[in-house]
């Protein structure tokens, strides 16, 4: 593998990292992504990126892909991660979009893809439920044909920012007879006003709401929101999913977090010498060096076997595994460095309206916050112990 840049490549960072430094939002910088912002916030970048024809690189260039290399693409990532952007939200971009333009009807590209590109609509995803989470396929919500309409019943849970949503995209069982489980099930989409969607909140352990429980009653959804064909949805779920375990693995941000980290460990002190300088504490971060540099590699290829035409595998669960496993440790080791300074924030941030100042250097006060929320890395996309399951089988024959 060539590992020099050539000079259009060059040229290209510097064309990025001009942009990103000209046009993000001021108001944006230095704020993270985890940190409690509104709507508007989290969709500024999106929409200026939707005006450039930048806010879907890997999307083919007929629906406004930007035809980058996967070389171009991972210093997009890069740069990106380099200035903690807050990118476009993976619901639309990265999930149901490839869907819809690969399988949807023209309608419903001409419909959609507008929408999601120029991030002026919000999706969220109902796939979890509370009985079906990795066997995705016991999955119990209902969709019953009647006339033009579906009428849905069911619960969804942990749908990610469903309370900004204006779209949902759910997996439905349309037959409760088929012989296999994952056979009988249909995607579909619906919009988050149809009267009988109810999205309730869930607190998560880092004092955030990120995540909701969706309960769907009755809900009517034209026929025509069917994405492909009536009970093939499962073709389409895990066509959706090899693209998000692709997107979770975060090699850049990661990247980025190392840097930090170090930053962190070069401040704070251990017995009256920088934490850094510790055997233990800086072989830690070495070992997390190194499997990072094995885990770019291996996306560096995935990206090349993409750009010869060949759509995320199930390599795509080794990026999960193993990128979501540094996401991790990466959290653990700045939770490590912080020390005392994260205790008070174990159960997130005062209320709004607290008078409380506080404590400690400001690196200190999303350590334990982003702790705590990176639990669920392993989890969601489906859980790595399934993924290791699908490595097991489709990659090495066993």
């Amino acid at each position: 593998m060539n590992l020099e840049f050539t000079p259009e490549e060059v040229e290209f960072r510097k064309e990025v990292r001009a942009f990103i430094e000209e046009n993000y939002p001021k108001h944006l910088r230095g704020v993270g992504a985890r940190e409690d912002l509104s709507r508007d916030d989290m969709l500024a970048w999106h929409q200026i990126l939707g005006e450039k024809g930048w806010s879907v690189p890997s999307w083919p260039e007929e629906y406004g892909g930007t035809g980058w290399t996967p070389t171009q693409k991972y210093i997009w990532s890069e740069e990106n991660a380099r200035m903690d952007t807050i990118m476009p939200l993976p619901f639309g971009v990265s999930m149901v979009g490839p869907v819809i333009y690969t399988f949807g009807s023209e309608e419903m590209k001409a419909k959609h893809l507008p929408g999601i590109r120029e991030g002026k609509v919000w999706w969220c995803q109902g796939y979890s439920e509370p009985g079906a989470g990795s066997d995705l396929a016991s999955l119990k919500t209902t969709a019953v044909r009647d006339g033009d309409h579906y009428v849905i019943n069911g619960q969804k849970t942990w749908t990610t920012l469903a309370q900004h949503a204006d779209w949902g995209f759910f997996l439905c069982r349309t037959d409760p007879n088929a012989s296999k489980p994952q056979e009988g099930i249909s995607f579909i989409l619906a919009d988050m006003n149809t009267p009988g969607i109810e999205v309730k909140p869930i607190k998560t352990i880092d004092g955030g709401h990120e995540v909701n429980e969706t309960w769907l009653t009755d809900v009517r959804v034209p026929v025509e929101n069917l994405v492909g064909e009536e009970n093939k949805g499962w073709t389409y779920a895990k066509f959706l999913l090899a693209h998000e375990r692709s997107g979770i693995a975060g090699v850049a941000r990661s990247k980025r977090g190392v840097e930090r980290l170090r930053e962190i460990a070069s401040t704070e002190l251990l017995e009256g010498r920088p934490l850094i300088q510790d055997d233990e504490f800086l072989r830690k971060i070495g070992q997390l060096e190194i499997d990072l540099t094995a885990l770019e590699f291996t996306e560096l290829r995935t990206l090349a076997g993409e750009a010869q035409g060949k759509g995320p595998g199930p390599e795509s669960s080794i990026l999960k595994v193993k990128g979501t496993e540094i996401q991790q440790r990466l959290t653990e080791l700045t939770l490590e460095a912080v020390g005392h300074y994260g205790h008070p924030y174990f159960r997130g941030f005062p209320e709004d309206g607290s008078n409380e100042f506080p404590i400690g250097p400001e690196y200190a006060h999303q350590a334990a916050p982003n702790y705590f929320n990176m639990r669920k890395t392993s989890i969601y996309g489906g859980s790595n112990e399934i993924q290791r399951n699908i490595i097991t089988k489709m990659i090495l024959g066993l």
